[in-house]
């Protein structure tokens, strides 16, 4: 690839800050998923209604 730049140290350190903040959003993400998930399991089922309407 030729169109790439030289790696400097601050690149690197460039590069870690990126994935860092990278890995703290998808673990954030996850999170909330997990809790969805976990919201949906604990509604419980409500019964269908009986209105006495049915024949």
């Amino acid at each position: 690839m030729s169109g790439e730049t030289p790696k400097t140290p601050d690149s690197k350190s460039e590069r870690a800050a990126r994935l860092a903040a990278e890995l703290r959003a998808n673990l954030r993400r996850r999170k909330a998923q997990a809790r969805g998930r976990a919201e949906e399991e604990a509604k419980p089922e409500a019964p269908p209604e009986e209105d006495g309407s049915s024949a």
